[in-house]
């Protein structure tokens, strides 16, 4: 089977600068826009990486390097594209615009370089199987691919549509003087702040993020809201 994506050797030879460039970024560790793999024999859980990184702001996988960063490769490359790139073809909706190369770093070395494209047809969600009517909205968190709450899915899904400007109700002064001590807050605070009930107390979050009054910043725990400035 060929894939829209196919994959693309690059050797030493032909690309010096690339391959160093490549290499300072694994170098630099795992981080918001860099991802290791050592394999890539489990592509169902691979693919929440590739989610995130188009539902955030793009990102470098590769695949043949250990979580420290160093260099294992891999001994059959191709096998390990075909598997990851069948995945995420068939796996992640709406379909994710990415390059695969085959990076030779030594002669006896040779590693795999996926690159996410920031998407513009956000949210993305990874399925489990092909089959499946529901899957996972996942988002980047510093060197992490967390789920997406319904905050943040609605934020991706809303956010290049037009919005009514910021209207300053009790609840929106009483959050923006809340601001004025601390630095931000969850919707779990902000709902007993606001006295608002979950649902209303979300949807005023979200419509301050979209008027781009606040900032959220995905967490485990619970998004964090912020002021923009």
């Amino acid at each position: 089977m060929s894939h829209p994506n196919s994959i693309r050797q690059l050797k030493n030879s032909d690309s010096p600068e690339k391959i160093r460039e490549l290499l300072r970024l694994i170098h630099g560790g795992e981080s918001q826009v860099v991802e290791f793999k050592k394999k890539a024999n489990h592509p169902e859980k691979i693919i929440r990486e590739v989610v995130a990184f188009a539902n955030s702001d793009g990102g470098h996988l590769f695949i043949g390097v250990n979580d420290n960063g160093t260099l294992a490769g891999l001994k059959y490359p191709e096998d390990e594209e075909y598997v990851l790139t069948k995945a995420i073809t068939e796996l992640c909706r709406p379909a994710i615009e990415f390059t695969v190369e085959l990076i030779q770093v030594r002669y006896d070395i040779e590693i795999l370089h996926y690159h996410i494209k920031e998407s513009q047809s956000k949210p993305h969600y990874a399925f489990l199987n092909k089959k499946h009517r529901y899957g996972k909205a996942y988002v980047r968190s510093a060197d992490h691919s967390i789920q997406a709450s319904y905050e943040v899915r609605q934020i991706l899904k809303r956010k290049e549509k037009h919005h009514q400007p910021i209207v300053f109700e009790d609840n929106t002064k009483t959050l923006f003087q809340y601001f004025k001590e601390h630095s931000g807050i969850t919707l779990s605070e902000y709902t007993q702040l606001s006295g608002l009930n979950k649902k209303l107390a979300s949807n005023k979050l979200i419509h301050l993020a979209l008027s781009g009054a606040l900032k959220i910043e995905p967490k485990e725990g619970g998004d964090i809201f912020s002021p923009t400035e």
